[in-house]
């Protein structure tokens, strides 16, 4: 009896470990949104979803993107900077034909290639002219939603202008925009095949402008006078209730438990008319990214530092998570996740910070290159942060975010070698930047001409599939 006994032990030390499968990955990145726009940071915003993953998960306190869409939604494809292949200005206008280039290898083509089933399900705004910027071109399965953004809420339309596809069929369909979104999620996620592992990317248009909503989520908000913070506030509304009811599909069909969810927003909320669109801006502009200074298209932190959270439960610990983390840095994160190796990837900006994400470890980074244009830069290094103006009269502005994370106080006087480093630092990256492919394309249309958005025309284009 002792002898089988101490068989069963012997069997049972010596079988394998079973691998534990890899995990699904949802994406989910909303637009413009403020940092302080949430329940959980103290907002009168109702978002009890993202309350409820925050509450379970991890806040990433210091969780960077570039200060506009389309360099951000680049940085999360590439794992690299936007200057180093020309997206680090502005974003793709309607009437531009460039878009991400083709000779980089994005997120979705290293998960697919690992044997997920990838989908985006919302915006891409990475190059609309030519199909082969499309997201099916770019490794992903499924596509649903517009190639642009800044679209009617209801119509669907910018600039008079159906932007509205599935798997690059143009759609005319009803309903609002963030409900459309939501449903077709939780539509991929009911037909899963659940042997393989999903990545799915969200983005959500909410709550860029135009400022829309149903009447039932703008009646929510009757007690906020102000209409345009009011139709705020029931999109960041709306956008919470779709979140839950991916996360609920995902509940349904047993996924839950193995899911990854990401949350952030591609830049800070709108604080200057400039990047306000076409909306009436007589009143206060409606986002908050209190306590920092500016809002989207700025370098400063408003800008810049995402209001973020990652969630999944057994793997991730209730908490804030501190250290200084990019967008970049979510390429080889979930690529190790994955077990997805890099190959094919050019040198990557990103590093891997899993680790201070499920276990509280330090950040591997010290720092972030917020970004480096033909007109400005910025750099942080620790808790030092250079932000260099360079158009005449130049400014050169030195921060300490550990004690003015509000970036109140100019300290380039006093500290004057290591504001130069700095601006050395910045100026060495400028001098191996790619050309920006938005002033290239900006100087031949003539600047302030811009027309209507450009789609391939090709044959039979809008009856037929990829």
């Amino acid at each position: 009896m002792r002898a089988l006994f101490a068989l069963g032990v012997l069997v049972l030390v010596s079988a394998p470990a079973v691998a534990a499968p890899p995990p699904n990955i949802v994406y989910i990145v909303a637009d413009d949104l403020g940092f302080a726009d949430v329940g959980f940071r103290g907002s009168e915003i109702w978002t009890p979803t993202l309350d409820q993953l925050a509450q379970t998960g991890a806040t990433l306190e210091q969780f960077y993107v570039q200060p506009m869409c389309t360099p951000t939604r680049a940085a999360l494809m590439t794992g690299r900077y936007p200057l180093r292949y020309g997206l680090q200005s502005f974003v793709i206008l309607p009437d531009q034909t460039y878009g991400l280039p083709t000779d980089e290898r994005l997120l979705p083509q290293v998960l697919k290639d690992a044997g997920y089933e990838t989908a985006i399900v919302g915006k891409w705004h990475l190059g609309h002219a030519d199909r082969k910027y499309w997201p099916r071109a770019r490794g992903f399965d499924y596509q649903y939603g517009p190639l642009i953004g800044e679209i009617d809420y209801f119509d669907h339309k910018v600039h008079g202008i159906v932007d509205w596809y599935r798997n690059g069929k143009l759609l005319k369909e009803p309903g609002y925009v963030t409900d459309l979104i939501g449903a077709d999620a939780v539509r991929l996620i009911r037909a899963h095949d659940t042997s393989r592992p999903l990545f799915l990317y969200l983005a959500f248009t909410a709550p860029h402008t135009p400022f829309q909503a149903p009447k039932a989520y703008l009646d929510r908000y009757k007690d906020i006078a102000d209409p345009n913070r009011r139709a705020y506030a029931a999109m960041v509304t709306a956008m919470d209730d779709q979140i839950g009811a991916v996360l609920k599909a995902l509940a349904d069909k047993g996924m839950r438990d193995n899911t990854l969810v990401v949350f952030h927003s591609d830049n800070g909320g709108v604080r200057t008319a400039t990047f306000a669109g076409q909306i009436d801006t007589k009143g206060d502009l409606p986002a908050r990214n209190t306590p920092f200074r500016d809002g989207k298209g700025s370098l400063y932190e408003g800008g810049t530092r995402a209001v973020a959270l990652a969630n999944w439960p057994g793997h991730v610990p209730p908490g804030k998570v501190a250290g200084m983390m990019h967008v970049v840095d979510m390429l080889p994160t979930l690529a190790g996740l994955a077990g997805a190796p890099l190959a094919g990837t050019k040198p990557l900006d990103g590093m891997d910070v899993w680790p201070a994400i499920s276990t509280g470890a330090a950040s591997p980074r010290t720092e972030v290159v917020y970004n480096v244009e033909l007109f400005r830069g910025a750099v942080r290094e620790g808790d030092l942060k250079l932000v260099w103006n360079a158009p005449l009269p130049s400014r050169v502005e030195l921060y300490d975010l550990g004690a003015d994370p509000g970036e109140t106080r100019d300290l380039a006087a006093e500290r004057p070698a290591e504001a130069e480093a700095m601006r050395k630092r910045i100026n060495g990256l400028a001098k191996d930047m790619a050309r920006s492919q938005f002033f290239e394309a900006t100087m031949k249309s003539i600047i302030g001409h811009h027309g209507a958005p450009v789609f391939p025309t090709d044959p039979g284009y809008y009856q037929q599939q990829d």
